[in-house]
């Protein structure tokens, strides 16, 4: 709505000191962010520019607001009054916006050590679990996803990571 576009123009203003763009240090401000583990991979997230619609891959040095609003588009409910249609490619937009975080090289596939990055970075808070116990999460995670999208596997076979496609199907 027009009123929750007005707030998020607020919001950009105080973020970026009323510039016209935002550099990845204006998000050291933001206070909820501050103890997030996965903090980084959220403020790579507004800079990537898979996630801005651009046909080029990498990082963006700063983003203006529509770049700003596409972002937070991602974080948007979904509306009660969706066809099935329009579920399905809301669903795929925010999963992808979600695989983009967890992909960390852009090469289109999320890898067991891409995963196991992110595990670790999730469970950093803990002080119950060492990094061991991280590690066998994903793997076991990882494993999960593999006999979901390949099947059974040999024992040579090496799966290389979830792309999009598996990450949709797990």
């Amino acid at each position: 709505t027009s009123e929750q576009i007005e707030h998020l123009h607020r919001r950009f203003k105080q973020l970026s000191q009323d510039q016209l763009t935002i550099r990845k240090e204006n998000f050291d401000s933001i206070p909820d962010l501050e103890f997030n583990p996965i903090r980084g991979k959220i403020v790579h997230a507004f800079f990537d520019k898979r996630n801005l619609r651009q046909e080029s891959d990498g990082l963006a040095d700063e983003i203006n607001f529509e770049d700003f609003l596409t972002i937070m588009s991602y974080f948007r409910p979904i509306e009660m009054n969706m066809d099935e249609e329009q579920l399905d490619r809301f669903r795929k937009e925010k999963l992808k916006f979600l695989f983009h975080m967890y992909d960390s090289d852009h090469d289109g596939k999320i890898t067991l050590q891409e995963y196991r990055n992110v595990v670790e970075e999730l469970l950093s808070g803990n002080p119950h679990l060492e990094k061991e116990s991280a590690r066998s999460i994903a793997d076991g995670a990882m494993m999960e996803a593999a006999s979901i999208c390949v099947g059974q596997m040999g024992p040579d076979q090496v799966y290389e990571g979830i792309t999009f496609e598996d990450f949709l199907k797990v």
